[in-house]
């Protein structure tokens, strides 16, 4: 029997282990009071529509999920598209009347944001995009309306440019980085680009590296990171076991210590963070068995308004070639496609999802209906767009890699209430998808920057296309670029996707 002198004297000692070993074991007592939070494979209710709000916005705590899990089993189906209207009920199309629409504001507006010296890209428009049975009886409707109005002059033309316009197959050049291989300089291009965005704050950030006993990565782990006041967010580690966690993305209260729970295939790990210290956390998981073929899940998101038409016909050309290329790799990868397409309120669409599809013919053929049209301000529905990517596609579960390649030349609307983009990146590096965010042409310093923030976030990387004079993208492929960027190395766009590609599944653990 312990005497009452010795057990006050082990409470005291504990006391003093405790106070000596501050934001560990007993500070790991105080975050553990529940199960990590997961994401569940249950559909979640689309958030509410506010009025926009002021930017920057303030960073908001996150406590519980607010995005569902992939789930998905197989992309073995037929090509399934939804449409999210670009026009309400009361809308009419001016560019069937003949008045001043959307169509004619986005020639101009075309002129105005491409470098001098571009071609028009009105060739490529010429053909109506694929319209619903309801789209087309809607604008049968308005075209007869429009026959009892009094008609009114359209717009004087553009000015012609006079250039020589760039051959439909001519080759497209790119250059990439890595803003989290070289954050240094990531750090100081958002310190000197002002610009109005939404504000994530990821100054600070930890790496993360996950292995089995062997020593091999874990890819396609589940990661929930949570502080003893609550906040939390979640992460999938990516094919290299990786993942980048930014606390002051998440939480404003500035936690000094996070437990980090880490779980794949029914077995859990946990480690814990402490702030200023280790500038990376290492986790061994139990984990079981590689799959012998490597899953990918491939989205082409694409700003699909009047001055993508270039990009637009250039993916179109080489999609098959890209398929073909990735399909030889030693992972011998089993590839999903899906297509996102996006324009902007008053176009014929806001958001057109093709769901994902291992039927690379019909894929090609969705494609290649895609036409460049619409866009009347420079701004685009892209926060929209990326939404319905990163949660109303049929991501595929556990062991899939998941891409998204984002092809655009203008920002985001940040003057719309709905879904935003940093909400939704935070969302995609939750489900473990990578962005990589593609520059064209006419791209300004807020587009670059919004791109580069999703691409870092997720742990993709910033393409960008690539011209022989930097300001005249007429002026054929070549190596210069206007965007804030240094140390690149250029390809043609179809190859550096099937190198990005390649190079992520090369991470993935050898089967065994």
């Amino acid at each position: 029997m312990i005497s009452r002198p010795s057990r006050l004297f082990q409470r005291s000692l504990a006391a003093l282990l405790c106070a000596q070993l501050l934001l560990s074991a007993c500070s790991a007592s105080e975050l553990a009071h529940g199960a990590a939070h997961w994401p569940t494979p249950a559909p979640q209710p689309e958030p509410p529509t506010f009025p926009s709000p002021q930017w920057p916005a303030k960073v908001v705590a996150r406590m519980v999920p607010n995005f569902e899990a992939p789930s998905a089993s197989h992309c073995a189906r037929p090509v399934q598209t939804s449409e999210t209207p670009g026009r309400t009920g009361g809308q009419r199309d001016e560019a069937v009347m003949g008045g001043h629409g959307a169509a004619p504001i986005a020639r101009e507006e075309r002129a105005r944001r491409r470098p001098p010296g571009e071609p028009s890209a009105d060739a490529a428009t010429t053909l109506p995009a694929p319209a619903s049975a309801p789209a087309r009886a809607a604008r049968e409707a308005l075209a007869a309306e429009a026959e009892a109005e009094p008609r009114f002059a359209p717009p004087a033309p553009a000015p012609q440019l006079s250039q020589r316009p760039r051959p439909a197959q001519e080759i497209v050049t790119a250059g990439m980085v890595d803003d989290n291989a070289d954050f240094a300089a990531y750090l100081q291009f958002r310190q000197r680009t002002q610009v109005a965005h939404r504000e994530r704050d990821v100054s600070e950030r930890y790496l993360l590296q996950v292995r089995n006993r062997r020593g091999d990565p874990v890819p396609d782990a589940e990661v929930a990171v949570q502080a003893a006041s609550g906040a939390a967010m979640w992460a999938r580690t990516d094919a290299a076991g990786r993942a980048w966690l930014h606390p002051r993305a998440f939480d404003p209260s500035g936690s000094a210590l996070y437990e980090v729970a880490v779980r794949k295939n029914g077995r859990q790990g946990t480690a814990f963070l402490r702030r200023g210290q280790k500038s990376a956390v290492e986790l061994v998981l139990n984990e079981g068995a590689v799959p012998q073929r490597a899953q990918l899940d491939l989205v082409f998101l694409i700003d699909a308004t009047g001055s993508m038409g270039d990009e637009i016909g250039k993916l179109k050309a080489s999609l098959r070639s890209i398929a073909n290329e990735v399909a030889r790799l030693p992972s011998r990868p089993d590839t999903c496609f899906g297509l996102v397409a996006y324009r902007d309120r008053g176009d014929e669409f806001l958001v057109r999802r093709h769901d994902f599809t291992d039927d690379l013919g019909a894929f090609q053929s969705v494609l290649d209906a895609l036409q460049a049209n619409g866009g009347g301000d420079y701004p685009e529905a892209m926060n929209e767009a990326l939404h319905e990517t990163v949660h109303r596609l049929s991501w595929r579960g556990t062991g899939a890699t998941r891409m998204v390649v984002l092809l655009a030349d203008a920002p985001p609307h940040l003057d719309y209430g709905g879904p935003q983009y940093d909400d939704d990146m935070t969302a995609a590096l939750g489900k473990g998808i990578k962005v990589f965010s593609v520059g064209a042409s006419g791209l300004d310093k807020q587009g670059e920057y919004i791109q580069r923030q999703i691409a870092q976030y997720t742990g993709g990387r910033f393409v960008f296309l690539t011209y022989r004079e930097a300001s005249h993208p007429a002026s054929g492929p070549g190596r210069e670029t206007t965007h804030d960027v240094s140390n690149y190395s250029v390809q043609t766009l179809d190859r550096l996707i099937v190198r990005l590609v390649s190079e992520e599944l090369a991470k993935l653990p050898k089967g065994g």
